[in-house]
């Protein structure tokens, strides 16, 4: 009797012992049911009823295609402009002022008389000599022709000689003496400024006896350099003159380029000359000069705004496909001078890549991107 219950107990043990197991795995098959059932339905969010995958949220943003460009750089000083010839006419000697030919404003040409003065001292004395060569001249032809006869004495016929041609080498000293009394322009141009008054006693080199003329037809425009910048500015340099009163910009190149640094203020000076043409230059006006110093013909050109930095370094972002979408890539880049709100890429940028313009302040790597 002993046995029997025993063994019912043991039957009942084992039957129990498999219920448990069986209720143990119930219950973990329906967690992962719930498991599944939980990741079905997130995506069955993303899916709509046909079946096509719902837009993820995108920033739009807009890009431009990476080309080669020029890039130039300049440097950039503030000049003044002369005229080419820019002279002033000083009597050669001294006197009183008969007579003023020109005023303010006058056009000119080289040789022009522009005033003269009191001359009637060198017209007399110029008709003396030439009363006085007259005689010389029969005195030599008549003893000429003696000595040729043998006649006469070969001193009297020296004498005869020299006598002409002394009187002749003062002839020539008397006309440039006259010739001396008038102020002559020595170039074509415009009259500036007319000191001189009739009846004023002037000498040469007095500021009150000059008379300015100045030939705009080719201006000259002159500017200090820092001499920082003395080894990449040389004579041929591209220039680019601007006129800021009149609006006008010429294109030219230097023409001179100082071998003296000034000790005062450490610069040195360059020179460029433009032709005016109908432009109305005037000497001490106000020019700005920009000097080509740095040019790269196949550069990647972006704005400056463009480029972030981190501290991976300078980066810009990029619009990368990603299967049937946009992604921001961003792009570490390697950059060179800059000029004018415009930076060079030397590193890190291929022709076509879409870099990315308007936007690129919210934007993280991978991030997804429209158009």
């Amino acid at each position: 009797m002993k046995r029997i219950i025993f063994y019912t107990a043991l039957i009942v043990f084992f039957v129990s012992c498999a219920s448990t197991d069986k209720k143990g795995e119930l219950d973990k098959l329906k967690a992962q049911r719930d498991q599944l059932n939980t990741q079905i339905t997130q995506l069955e969010n993303k899916i709509d009823p046909i079946g096509k995958t719902k837009d993820i949220k995108s920033i739009t943003v807009n890009t431009t295609e990476a080309a080669e460009s020029v890039f130039n750089h300049y440097i950039e000083v503030q000049g003044n402009v002369d005229g080419e010839q820019n002279i002033a006419v000083s009597p050669q000697i001294s006197g009183i002022v008969t007579a003023v030919y020109v005023k303010e404003g006058s056009q000119v040409n080289k040789g022009a008389v522009l005033a003269e003065l009191d001359s009637r001292v060198q017209k007399q004395s110029l008709e003396e000599v030439k009363t006085q060569l007259e005689m010389a001249n029969t005195i030599y032809t008549k003893q000429s022709a003696l000595w040729d006869k043998k006649i006469g004495s070969e001193v009297q016929y020296l004498q005869a000689k020299t006598t002409k041609e002394s009187l002749e080498q003062r002839l020539e000293t008397m006309k440039e003496q006259l010739r001396m009394s008038k102020i002559i322009s020595p170039i074509a141009g415009t009259v500036e400024s007319v000191p001189l008054r009739v009846g004023q006693n002037v000498s040469p080199g007095a500021t009150t006896s000059t008379i300015r003329v100045i030939n705009m037809s080719i201006a000259k425009i002159t500017a200090d350099v820092s001499e920082a910048y003395a080894a990449r500015i040389h004579d041929g340099n591209i220039a680019l003159v601007s006129f800021p009163d009149l609006g006008k910009e010429y294109e030219t190149k230097l023409n001179f380029t100082g071998r003296y640094i000034d000790p005062t203020n450490r610069t040195f000076k360059v020179e460029c000359k433009v032709t005016s043409g109908n432009v109305m230059l005037r000497a001490n006006m106000i020019a700005y000069i920009k000097i080509k110093d740095y040019s790269n013909t196949r550069a990647f050109c972006v704005p400056v705004n463009y480029v972030q930095k981190d501290q991976a370094g300078k980066f810009i972002y990029v619009a990368k496909q990603n299967g049937k979408n946009w992604i921001a890539d961003k792009r570490i880049i390697k950059t060179g001078k800059d000029y004018d709100g415009i930076v060079e890429v030397l590193d890190g940028l291929t022709t076509g890549e879409k870099i990315i313009t308007s936007g690129y302040q919210n934007l993280n790597p991978g991030v997804n991107i429209v158009f």
